[in-house]
């Protein structure tokens, strides 16, 4: 009872509500949303949302559907009990749920406050088929860790998202705060209240909060305050161990991006989860105007975390410049409950998952070939999807069928469209243009605050290249034509081509050409989901094949165990002899073992390459 006395004086207070509150309107006092994280019960806080008055007999109140940058429908309202509608004086409103995410209030003039229970998703995600991506969710760890990605915690009311809010956290006192929402001006520091305050409802759900522990490193990147905060469950990791590779990584796009300054301050909030028990299970991260949630498991060696972290943070980071600083009106005036979505994905997630690789390669953080493989990687991806679907219409229309599932194309696909796109802009103005150049320009006419037509941006983009841009934006974006990579890779002197590589005679790397089927006597046979290499080819062995004999020695997974240790030591003259069953029947083969090889393909340089795709490609590749 004291806790609930607290929590609504202070709201009291900081939203001149009280004696006053009749005439004091939502209008010009803030809605005040007060979080309990102390008294946690069963896994739930607490939220007291306490607005101005109402002047209408009903309210709607909601808990976004969707959030910008998610592109899927997660109904956070899912996650909200015990849901009550108060007066002044205390006594319950009568409402209706209107459906999973709002709630209609009835004697609107009347309404004091709303109270509700919030569930977290973390822990929840192997119950739920289509459960939240992690990085857009909530966590909830009595006295531990609290990843408050607010639109899960803080509602709006229906009419007023452009009012300001203030919000008061209680917290456990060993718990620090990290986020980029402003604190409350004026507010006295108490070990147990926190207080921050938001322009309007957009800025509440764009400013993560992660309370753990102290475990953060702060540092300077060419004027820009970057803090990274880290929570590991079991202390398997200090913020300090991936500070070197954060500076080296973000100073590198600082670079990259050159007079691109729309921030001064970035926050980074790693959530490491611990994959033995049930916890956050979707690793990615979700972009914010100045800071980035990222999930990935702490069971990752610290070299795997590192490399995870550039590709992940940088492709977040870049997202301050699309759709962060270049959006349309659909995400400037986002709806939260019934969204609009613009269609061009192709810019908001393409050009930043390209330009997170771009920038390695120009700022030697990786080599060509790592970079050719990345772009190679993206048209083998890309034909997992729809090739011939509008990518203008596929994100128009991300939340329905068929378009949903063929979303993550715009991480492969996305990416090409810009590769493409860049070398055209290289070659028509010599070198001097590209991607990048585009988007600094747009930058400088919208930022953060003025949006653009949907329907105008690709004849504005147009208008400010190339011939050439406008008929790869009707044929490959707008319309339906699946792109001929081989006839842009050509523009810089490369190509796609076959080409052999060296592997083991039984494991491609760490990939084994066999398996065990532990339910038919453990028999050892060719997987048949693999490319063979020459050893199987060669001795005429197909996938499926159940190996009965080696060198007479019957096989089993103990007794290939010492043969494949042997193989180590072979010599392309070795001849080797094997029994194998394929279809019932046994077949005998023999022969020497080669020195084993496999096809790949592969981006390399184009024989007689001329010296202006060279220049093309230098241009491409290190301006």
């Amino acid at each position: 009872m004291k806790k609930n006395v607290l929590v609504i004086a202070i709201a009291l207070i900081l939203s001149a509500c009280g004696a006053g509150k009749a005439i004091v309107s939502v209008e010009n006092a803030p809605i005040v949303a007060a979080i309990d994280l102390v008294n946690v019960i069963d896994d739930r806080v607490q939220v007291d949302l306490n607005p101005g008055a109402f002047a209408t007999s009903t309210v709607i109140f909601s808990i976004p559907k969707t959030v910008p940058g998610t592109y899927s429908s997660d109904n956070y309202g899912q996650y909200i009990q015990d849901f009550k509608a108060l007066d002044y004086n205390g006594n319950p409103l009568p409402f209706t749920k209107i459906d999973e995410n709002s709630w209609s209030i009835s004697n609107g003039t009347q309404l004091n406050k709303v109270l509700y229970w919030v569930n977290d998703t973390y822990d929840t995600e192997n119950e739920i088929d289509d459960a939240v991506f992690s990085p857009a969710g909530t966590n909830i760890a009595a006295g531990s860790n609290f990843m408050l990605n607010l639109h899960g915690f803080v509602g709006y009311f229906d009419g007023f998202k452009e009012v300001p809010y203030s919000i008061l956290i209680k917290k456990p006192a060993d718990l620090i705060a990290t986020t980029t929402l402003s604190k409350e001006p004026n507010r006295k520091a108490d070990p147990l209240w926190d207080g921050f305050v938001a322009k309007r409802y957009f800025e509440v759900i764009d400013n993560p909060i992660m309370y753990a522990k102290p475990n953060t490193e702060t540092f300077e990147i060419n004027g820009i305050t970057v803090t990274l905060s880290l929570f590991s469950p079991n202390n398997v990791y200090k913020a300090a161990d991936l500070k070197e590779k954060m500076v080296s990584m973000m100073g590198a796009q600082k670079k990259f991006l050159g007079d691109v300054d729309s921030t001064k301050e970035y926050n980074i909030l790693l959530y490491l989860s611990d994959v033995n028990i049930p916890d956050a299970q979707g690793f990615g991260a979700l972009e914010h105007h100045t800071s980035t949630v990222v999930v990935l498991p702490e069971a990752m060696d610290v070299g795997r975390l590192e490399q995870a972290m550039v590709d992940v943070v940088s492709h977040e980071f870049f997202h301050i410049v699309t759709p962060l600083s270049v959006h349309s009106k659909e995400i400037q005036y986002f709806d939260f409950n019934d969204p609009k979505m613009s269609e061009h994905l192709w810019m908001y997630e393409g050009t930043t998952e390209y330009f997170a690789n771009l920038f390695q390669i120009q700022q030697g953080l990786i080599s060509e070939k790592d970079f050719y493989e990345r772009m190679l990687g993206k048209i083998t991806n890309s034909k997992f999807y729809d090739d011939s679907m509008s990518f203008t219409v596929m994100s128009k229309n991300i939340l329905e069928e068929p378009y949903e599932p063929n979303y993550a194309n715009v991480y492969e696909k996305g990416a090409l469209i810009n590769m493409c796109l860049d070398i055209i802009l290289r070659e028509k103005s010599n070198g001097e243009k590209g991607m990048l150049w585009l988007m600094k320009e747009l930058s400088k006419k919208y930022g953060t605050d003025i949006p653009f037509e949907d329907e105008a941006l690709l004849p504005e983009i147009v208008s400010m290249t190339y011939p050439e841009v406008d008929v790869f934006f009707k044929e490959h974006v707008i319309g339906t034509t699946p792109i001929d990579y081989d006839a842009f890779l050509v523009k810089v002197g490369l190509v796609i081509n076959d080409v052999e590589e060296p592997t083991g005679y039984f494991f491609d790397g760490q990939v084994p050409y066999m398996d065990v089927d532990v339910q038919n006597d453990s028999v050892v046979f060719i997987r048949e989901n693999i490319e063979l290499n020459s050893f199987f080819n060669d001795l005429k062995l197909k996938r499926g094949d159940i190996f009965r004999t080696i060198n007479e020695q019957q096989i089993n997974l103990e007794t290939l165990r010492p043969i494949i240790g042997e193989s180590f030591g072979w010599t392309p003259e070795t001849v080797i002899s094997m029994t194998i069953e394929r279809d019932g029947e046994m077949i005998s083969v023999s022969g020497p073992v080669g020195q084993p090889v496999k096809q790949v393909k592969k981006i390399v340089t184009l024989e007689g390459v001329t010296e202006e795709a060279v220049a093309l490609r230098n241009a491409w590749l290190k301006n």
